[in-house]
C-alpha cells in the first residue's frame, strides 16, 4: 500500500501541487493541502476505484476548499514561490505563466490547471470540479483567449 500511494505521489505530485496553488494560492499552503491527502489515502488503507488521477485532484481540490473556508483572509502568492513547472524548465517562464494565471477568474484558472498541467480531460476536470463537461470546455476556451492577450 505505501509503494502504491508513493508511485501515486510520484506520477501525479507536481499536477497535483499546481493545482492545490491554483485554488489556494499559497506554495506552503498547497503543499499542506496536497501532503493531507496523501496522508489520508495512506491512513484510509482503501483502494482507489478508477483512474487515480481523477480521485486525486477531487481530493486536493476538497482539501483546498476546506483550507480556504478555514482561512480568516485570502493570502496571496509570495513573490518568487514558483508552483509550475514550465514548458521549458525555466524559472522566468514558470513566474510569467504564474502571473498570467493569476489574472484569471477562478473557474477558468482550476480548469486550465487541470487540462495542461494535470492532463486531464474535460470529462475529468467536470467530474473534480462538479461541473458538465461542456462548462469545463468553454471555461478553458475562455481562459485560454484570455492568456493568450496577456502573452501578446
Amino acid at each position: 500500500m505505501k509503494d502504491d500511494v508513493r508511485g501515486l505521489y510520484e506520477t501525479h505530485g507536481r499536477a497535483l501541487l499546481a493545482y492545490a496553488c491554483a485554488l489556494v494560492r499559497d506554495p506552503s499552503a498547497a503543499e499542506d493541502v496536497l501532503h493531507q491527502v496523501f496522508l489520508n489515502l495512506l491512513r484510509a488503507k482503501r483502494t482507489i476505484d478508477g483512474e487515480p488521477a481523477r480521485y486525486l485532484f477531487r481530493s486536493v481540490r476538497n482539501a483546498a476548499l476546506n483550507h480556504i473556508r478555514g482561512q480568516s483572509r485570502e493570502v496571496e502568492l509570495a513573490d518568487g514561490g514558483v508552483w509550475l513547472e514550465s514548458p521549458d524548465g525555466s524559472r522566468e517562464t514558470a513566474m510569467a505563466l504564474q502571473s498570467a494565471l493569476k489574472s484569471l477568474p477562478d473557474e477558468q484558472r482550476e480548469v486550465v490547471v487541470l487540462k495542461i498541467w494535470g492532463q486531464l480531460t474535460f470529462e475529468e476536470a467536470a467530474a473534480v470540479i462538479g461541473i458538465s463537461p461542456n462548462t469545463a470546455a468553454s471555461r478553458y476556451r475562455y481562459g485560454l483567449e484570455k492568456l493568450k492577450d496577456i502573452w501578446k
